[in-house]
Parts: C-alpha cells; sequence; structure tokens
C-alpha cells in the first residue's frame, strides 16, 4: 500500500512496535542489522535476568574496547572491529547466556567451554552467577586484538 509503513516495523504512525518474539530457549528474535540500536534492542528483549546481564556485557565490551562495532545477526549480538571480523558473540538460551569467543583458543586462559569450532571457546552465565568482569574485560581486550571471525 503506498503510503502506509508497516506496522511490523513498529514505525506507523500511532502504532507501538510487539515485544520482540522470543524462539526456542528464549532467545529474543531480532532483525539483522548493525550498530548500536538492533543490539540495545536484543538486549532490552532478554527475558528475565538476562537483560540485566547483557546490559552489563554490552557496557564492558564498550569499556574495554572503545572502538567496538555492533551488529546482531542470526538472533545473536556480535562485537567486533570493522573491516576485521567479529570477536565475541551472545546468545541467550533457557538457562544461561553464552559467550563465543571466536578465537577462544589463543585467549589466556583459554575460556572453559568447549565448541565444534576448532578455535571458538565459550564462557556461560547462569542466573546468579558472580560475573568476574574483570577477567571478561581481559578476554575481551584479548579477543579484540586478534584477527576477527568473518561471518
Amino acid at each position: 500500500m503506498v503510503g502506509k509503513t508497516s506496522t511490523k516495523s513498529g514505525k506507523a504512525a500511532g502504532h507501538i512496535a510487539a515485544e520482540p518474539a522470543l524462539l526456542s530457549g528464549g532467545n529474543p528474535q531480532i532483525a539483522k542489522g548493525y550498530g548500536d540500536a538492533p543490539v540495545q534492542a536484543y538486549i532490552a528483549a532478554m527475558p528475565g535476568w538476562k537483560s540485566d546481564v547483557g546490559r552489563r556485557i554490552d557496557a564492558l565490551v564498550t569499556s574495554t574496547v572503545p572502538n567496538v562495532y555492533k551488529a546482531v545477526k542470526w538472533n545473536s549480538p556480535l562485537y567486533g572491529i570493522e573491516g576485521d571480523g567479529w570477536f565475541l558473540g551472545v546468545h541467550c538460551f533457557t538457562n544461561y547466556i553464552k559467550l563465543a569467543f571466536f578465537r577462544g583458543t589463543s585467549l589466556s586462559p583459554v575460556p572453559p567451554g568447549t565448541s565444534k569450532t576448532p578455535q571458538t571457546r565459550y564462557f556461560h552465565i547462569h542466573e546468579g552467577d558472580e560475573l568476574d568482569e574483570r577477567q571478561l574485560a581481559d578476554w575481551m581486550k584479548q579477543a579484540s586484538q586478534l584477527p576477527g571471525e568473518r561471518m
């Protein structure tokens, strides 16, 4: 229809965007996009305690890697260095948040969670976990200085 904005986008005059759908495991369904806005939409849609942790993770990445480049792809926030690929991904599951360090085997110490992808290592955050922000920031800084993953 000419002259009308789709209500799916939430941009039609007088319409409020619907809450994003949660996919299986509670992961928010957010449209692919580059920059801070889609990442903030994802964080806002993270269910329950995960949204607060998502804000803490995003703030930690932003303060640790001031030139960080952000995007949402495949319903997951990605953090990288523009033109150099992605170093960190975030994904919600039913009982935890998964941080994926794409060159994790090159970090010291190596994050504990293994992956089917040889260089990737995971770190899981569960409700009530005490976040070691110093360790996370150290991994983020190290990871941001390595060649990023091209996706």
